[in-house]
Order: C-alpha cells, then structure tokens, then sequence
C-alpha cells in the first residue's frame, strides 16, 4: 500500500487538527477490542491501558457469591467456604515522555520522526481520556524540559496537543542545541510520576547511555514502563538516493557516500545494533519495546502489526 500522510497533516509542522484526528481513531482500541499494546507487541491478550481489578480482601463466601471468585486455599485451611473481593484498581495516571531534542526533528521521506511521535502520542492521550484516566507528560527540547501535569478528561489530551504544537514550531525555528543525555528527563519522571503510574517513553533513544539505563531501571521498578523507538528508513540505510551527501548528528558532520553499498550496510548495522541493545534492555526490565517509522501514517502502521 503507498504510504500516505495522516489528514490535515503536511508531515513537517504539526497543527491542532491533525493531533485531533486521533481523538476518533482511539475507539478502535477500546474494550472489547483488541488493545492498542498487544496489538504493537503482537500478543492475544494483554492488560488494557488503564484500569483493571485490583485484589482487594477475603471474607466467608455468602449466598450470591460468584464461586469463580472462592478463594480455594483460604477454604481448604479454614474448612469453610471463602470468597475473594475485588475492588477496581485506582485511577492511574498515563505519563508521556516525549523526545523534541534535535535528533528528533528529522526525516529523511514521509514525515519528520517528531510528527509521528506527536501522532502516537495524541493517540495514546485520547485512549487515555476515553478510559477515564489522568494524562500528563514530559516535553524534552534537549535543553529545557516542560511538564504538563497529569490532568482528567479532555484537559490533559488538549494541554499534550497544544504543547506538541507550540514546541516543536519552536524546534523547527530555533538553532539546534547540542544533544545531553537522558539523565535529567529520566530524573524528572521520577519525580513528577506516582508510584503505580503508567509510563510511555517515545523517542530514538540516541542519547540513552549505560548511566541512564540505570535510572531507567530505577523507574521501572515503581511503575509500568513501554518503550517506543521512533526511527526514520534513512538511519536504517534505507534510500534511493546514490550521491554523496553531508550528513550531521548535531555533534559532528561528515560526508557519506550513498552509492557505496559498504556506507548503506554500515549505517544499517550500527541501526540494528542499536536496535538490539534497546530490546535486550527492555527485555531484561521488564519492559515492553516497539517501533514506529516516519515513512509511513501511524493508522497503517499499526494496522500494519496485526
């Protein structure tokens, strides 16, 4: 299928209506429907963003009571039948960190990865609202962080898209800043997210390094944490172009030469490497890890890992 860009979007600015637009598409990973994770990572069955049941006592079975619910152990001990009682879990809140620093803010076809990322996360934003949980998230510029706390109802989606809107205008203006680590934004979402939070990290990741694996670790161990990667085809070695062209990571600048099928698998597997570190890392976290591409509209990509 040719790859086609999202409505109201021109893939490089991004603009209200466009982030709007997954307000709608959310209800296509609404229960009873298969969730929006299970569907990225593949799986049957999976916990739904959100809320869920939460253990909450046991108390001697009554009359009425669903004998699914018997706690057998408790029976077994006692020798008279108990019930296990379920509340519905709290409200957790839904925390976005979204990567605007300078790797970010590049395309090498359909679209720049940041407006990818600024479509994932309205979607995940609206499913949020949908599901009646509190969304906020965590702007990364590479030089300043913004916070938007996690707010209910339509609040916390409208504060996400207007932030997603105003910032990467700005990024798209402004001189670029050379790139940090992770360490302060992973510094940030500690402190800025509850324990129980539900935690979506979207980004390349170029800046993650050994120390911030470690704090990454560390916020992993209070809540649940996904990772995104967003990549673009070109850092994949994937181009048609054949010349010889200057390319920068915002920290050094070299020239490649495109024609070279030794320059194409070089990149290629610098990518993969990087890829596979990052799925290694989140294995042994207990994370789960997915990736999104500029080349081609979130609502095919995601149809596309049915």
């Amino acid at each position: 299928m040719e790859s086609q860009l999202s409505p109201h979007s021109d893939g490089v600015s991004l603009n209200l209506d466009e982030l709007l637009y997954y307000k709608q598409q959310c209800v296509k990973w609404l229960p009873p429907a298969k969730s929006l994770w299970s569907q990225m990572l593949g799986q049957h069955q999976s916990r739904q963003l959100g809320r869920g049941m939460d253990f909450s006592e046991v108390r001697q079975y009554q009359p009425g009571d669903d004998i699914r619910a018997i706690d057998w152990r408790v029976t077994a001990r006692t020798g008279k039948a108990h019930t296990k009682l379920f509340t519905e879990e709290r409200e957790k809140p839904i925390v976005l960190y979204l990567d605007l620093s300078a790797s970010m803010i590049f395309g090498s076809q359909l679209m720049l990865k940041s407006v990818v990322m600024a479509h994932m996360a309205s979607l995940i934003a609206w499913l949020s609202v949908a599901q009646q949980d509190r969304v906020g998230a965590l702007i990364d510029l590479g030089d300043q962080l913004i916070e938007i706390k996690p707010s209910g109802r339509n609040k916390g989606a409208l504060a996400i898209a207007q932030g997603l809107v105003t910032y990467h205008q700005q990024q798209l203006t402004a001189p670029s800043v050379a790139l940090g680590n992770m360490s302060l934004p992973l510094q940030a979402l500690a402190r800025m997210c509850p324990k129980g939070s539900e935690l979506v990290l979207l980004s390349d990741f170029v800046r993650l390094n050994s120390n911030d694996e470690k704090l990454l670790r560390r916020l992993g161990q209070h809540n649940r944490v996904r990772l995104v990667q967003i990549c673009d085809p070109l850092e994949r070695g994937v181009t048609h172009y054949r010349g010889t062209e200057q390319v920068s990571d915002k920290q050094t600048t070299r020239w490649l030469d495109f024609s070279s099928k030794k320059t194409r698998e070089g990149i290629e597997s610098a990518f993969t490497q990087q890829q596979q570190h990052l799925t290694q890392l989140a294995h042994s976290l207990g994370m789960s890890f997915s990736t999104l591409s500029s080349d081609a509209a979130l609502t095919q990509q995601l149809h596309g890992f049915q």
